[in-house]
C-alpha cells in the first residue's frame, strides 16, 4: 500500500492577477484529500472516492487502454472523463503508470466537503504527481490549467507568497502570522464557483492589467506589514475596490452583506467559494440569518 495526502487551498490576494505575475498571498489549509494505491491484477484501475462525510461519491473502473489509446467516450464534463484525461497526461509523464503495472486499486478520501472548492482537483493532481514521481506543475498545466498557486499549497504546510516568473512558479515563505487571526473568519457562499470559467472571464478585463498588477502587489505587501486589525481591514478593502474595477463586478460586501458591520472580502474566483469577514464579534449569527452556516474560524481552516 502507498498513501499520499496534499493540503487544501485558499488565495488572500492576487486572485486572478496572480495569472499576470502579480504575488498572490496563498493559504494551505488544514483540509485536503489522501489517495490510497494497492496492486490489482487486471490491468484495470478500480477507482473509489470519498467525501468528507464517508461517503462515495465517485466510482468506476478504467482500464489502461482507455487510459493509453484515449477510448474514454464519457461526456467532457463527467467525472469519469476529468479523471481518465489527468491519468492520460501523467501517462505521458511516467509511462510505468501502465507499461509496469498489472492494475491497481485506488482510493481518495477528502477531509473537507468536495463542494466547498478547497481544491478537491489540485489535491488530487498533486497526489497523482507523488505517486508516478512527476512534476505537479506541469501535470496541472496539462490537465486543468490555471495559476498553479494551489499545487503550491497542495505541498507546503505554511502560508505562502506565489507568482508566475516567464511562466513558471516561484514559491516563498510568507512571514504572515496575523496577532489577530481570532477575528477572521471564513463563510462559505453555499456555491462552488468554477475556476476554469472565472478565469476565462477575467481574460476579458485585462486593459492596463501592469498597473493593477502593481498596485495589488503593493497591497500584498502591505497585508504582511499590517500589524492592527484596521489596518488589515483597510487593505482588504482596497484589494476588493481594485479587483472589482478589474473585474467589472461588485464586491461581495456590496453585493450580499450590505449592513454586515465588518469587511468581506472574496477569495480566489469571485462570486462562489469561501469570503473572509474580518469581525471584532463572532458573526455567525449574522451570517446563518443570511443563509449561510457554514462559518470557519481563521484558525481552525489555516495551517
Amino acid at each position: 500500500m502507498q498513501r499520499f495526502y496534499s493540503n487544501g487551498k485558499l488565495m488572500l490576494t492576487g486572485e486572478y492577477l496572480v495569472l499576470d505575475g502579480a504575488r498572490a498571498l496563498a493559504l494551505p489549509t488544514k483540509f485536503g484529500q489522501d489517495l490510497v494505491v494497492n496492486p490489482a491484477s487486471d490491468k484495470k484501475i478500480h477507482w473509489k472516492s470519498y467525501d468528507a462525510d464517508h461517503s462515495v461519491w465517485f466510482e468506476d473502473t478504467i482500464d489502461f487502454s482507455d487510459i493509453r489509446d484515449e477510448n474514454d467516450r464519457e461526456k467532457q464534463d463527467s467525472v469519469r472523463h476529468t479523471l481518465v484525461t489527468m491519468l492520460r497526461e501523467a501517462y505521458l509523464l511516467n509511462r510505468s503508470l501502465i507499461d509496469n503495472s498489472d492494475g491497481y486499486s485506488v482510493t481518495t478520501h477528502l477531509t473537507f466537503p468536495k463542494h466547498w472548492g478547497l481544491g478537491t482537483s489540485s489535491t488530487l493532481i498533486n497526489n497523482i504527481a507523488q505517486w508516478l514521481d512527476i512534476d505537479a506543475y506541469t501535470l496541472l498545466k496539462n490537465s486543468f490549467g490555471g495559476s498553479g498557486y494551489d499545487i503550491a499549497c497542495a505541498q507546503n504546510d505554511f502560508p505562502l507568497l506565489y507568482r508566475l516568473e516567464n511562466g513558471d512558479p516561484v514559491v516563498e515563505t510568507a512571514a504572515f502570522r496575523p496577532a489577530f487571526a481570532s477575528q477572521l473568519y471564513f463563510v462559505y457562499l453555499n456555491k462552488k464557483q468554477n475556476s476554469r470559467t472565472a478565469i476565462a472571464s477575467y481574460y476579458k478585463h485585462r486593459e492596463g492589467i501592469d498597473r493593477q498588477v502593481s498596485v495589488i502587489d503593493g497591497i500584498t505587501e502591505a497585508i504582511l506589514h499590517a500589524n492592527t486589525l484596521s489596518d488589515f481591514a483597510e487593505l482588504l478593502e482596497k484589494h476588493e475596490a481594485t479587483m472589482g474595477d478589474v473585474l467589472d463586478m461588485t464586491p461581495v460586501k456590496h453585493l450580499l452583506f450590505p449592513d454586515f458591520n465588518g469587511t468581506v472580502k472574496s477569495l480566489g474566483a469571485w462570486g462562489g467559494d469561501f469570503v473572509l469577514a474580518i469581525s471584532s464579534e463572532d458573526p455567525k449569527t449574522y451570517f446563518a440569518g443570511k443563509g449561510y452556516t457554514t462559518v470557519i474560524p481563521y484558525l481552525d481552516m489555516v495551517l
